[in-house]
This record gives C-alpha cells, structure tokens and sequence, in this order.
C-alpha cells in the first residue's frame, strides 16, 4: 500500500510558485527523507500531505483519499516544525487532551515513558527545556498508533543521544509496517533511517532515490564538470546535496 502519493504538485503563493510539478510516493514500511535548503518547499509539501493546505494542481492522496478527509487524516502522527503548548497544562494533561480525540489511543504513562518524560509528568509544560518539549510533541505523534508519520525537523534541538534514542523509536515503528515522511537538515539522520531522498531546491525535484542514487547522480555532475576524484563511495550525502544544489543555482 502506498500512504503518500504526490503526482506533478504545484502550489502557488500570489506570484510565488512554491512547488513545481513535484511527484514522490511513500510505500508502507519505508522512511522517505525531503531534503533541501530553507525555502525549498518542504514544508508546503508537508501541508499539502496532512491536508491543511490544497495544490493548485496535480493530486495528493493519503492512503488513497483526500488529505483533507478526517478518516485518512486520523490514520497520520504529526510533528510540526513549530510547536505551540498552553503554558498552564501539565505533560500529563497535554497527552491525555489528546488521547480523547482517538478510539484506542496508546497509554499516557507508556508513552512518556518512551520518550523520556515519565518523571516530568505532572509538571508545567512552561518549564520544560526546548529538547524536553521536542520530545513531548513526538510523543503525542505517537498517541493515535499512527500508521504514518509526518516528522517536520523532528530532532532539532535534541541532543545526540535524544537523536538516538528517537532514532530507535522510528526504527520500530518502521519496522511494524508503517511509514515515515521525514525533512530534515540532519544528513546523518537522513543516511541513518531513509530508504528514498527527494532533494528539493526553489520547489523543483532535483533528485530522488535511494542515499546511494542521489550521491550517485552527484558524482556524474563531478566527472561532468570536469572535477574528478572519486565516485559514490568518496561522495558524502551532504557533498551530493550540496553540489546538486549550486549546480541547480
């Protein structure tokens, strides 16, 4: 089964078009990775996938439905790239507001004890560190045993073994069948967990595939561009991203 499938997507913002015949799909049981710079469009294809935005053309479906149909949208976990939580509540409070909204929601204390919150539980969300707060909007990712989920920079502002630790969590939840669309400007944790990269750059599909065909089409540019030395296996993924993306400049 395929959870995402975005074919020739456009969006436009007034004389702005964030998106340019864009086409990816993310199968079940696989980590797709979108990569790219600040202003690439990765967080309007984002907003496109969890339907709190429409394409101006083309079509995205979400397990083979509109995005903006509560009964695909339910079956998706969601880690924004900004999180807002009401000061006054308590952790606990936060997860249980949540659980409501599901039929078999995952248990509160199992979940803060999986993400490393268990002892913060009747705290103030206003005093947890910005990594404490990371790890909590994951945690609520997880309230509805999602079968995807849509991570927006999901580590930023986690410390290494955080990083780590949330790296195992998605290994699992990979590894049960379901699926991940990850951005990210952590490389290492692109070449970590992602089965297929999309390098988008000005809205534009630049590359995608495996980490291997995307290194892979970045040393072709290099024999191109009359820069030798060394192939795939020389090649970092950041050095193929980057040179993808100045070639493209």
């Amino acid at each position: 089964m395929i959870a995402v499938s975005a074919q020739g997507v456009v969006k436009r913002f007034g004389d702005t078009t964030a998106l340019h015949e864009v086409t990816l799909s993310v199968p079940r049981g696989a980590v797709l990775a979108l990569v790219g710079p600040n202003g690439a469009g990765k967080t309007t294809l984002v907003s496109l996938i969890t339907g709190t935005r429409t394409p101006d053309s083309g079509r995205v479906e979400l397990f083979g439905g509109n995005p903006r149909d509560w009964r695909f949208r339910r079956r998706v976990g969601v880690v924004p790239q900004e999180i807002g939580f009401l000061p006054c509540l308590r952790v606990r409070e936060i997860v249980d507001l949540v659980r409501v909204h599901y039929d078999e929601p995952a248990s509160t204390g199992a979940l803060l004890a999986r993400f490393g919150l268990a002892g913060d539980a009747a705290a103030d969300v206003a005093r947890l560190s910005s990594g404490q707060r990371r790890r909590l909007a994951v945690a609520l990712a997880f309230v509805g045993r999602p079968d995807l989920l849509v991570l927006d920079e999901p580590t930023a502002g986690l410390d290494l073994q955080a990083r780590r630790g949330l790296w195992q969590e998605l290994r699992a939840h990979i590894g049960a069948g379901g699926s991940i669309l990850l951005t990210t400007h952590y490389l290492e944790e692109v070449e970590a967990l992602a089965h297929q990269v999309v390098v988008l750059f000005r809205g534009r599909v630049l590359a995608a595939g495996s980490v291997g065909d995307v290194k892979a089409s970045a040393a072709q540019m290099r024999r191109v561009l009359a820069d030798p030395g060394g192939g795939v296996g020389t090649i970092s993924l950041e050095d193929a991203v980057t040179r993808l993306i100045e070639a493209a400049q």
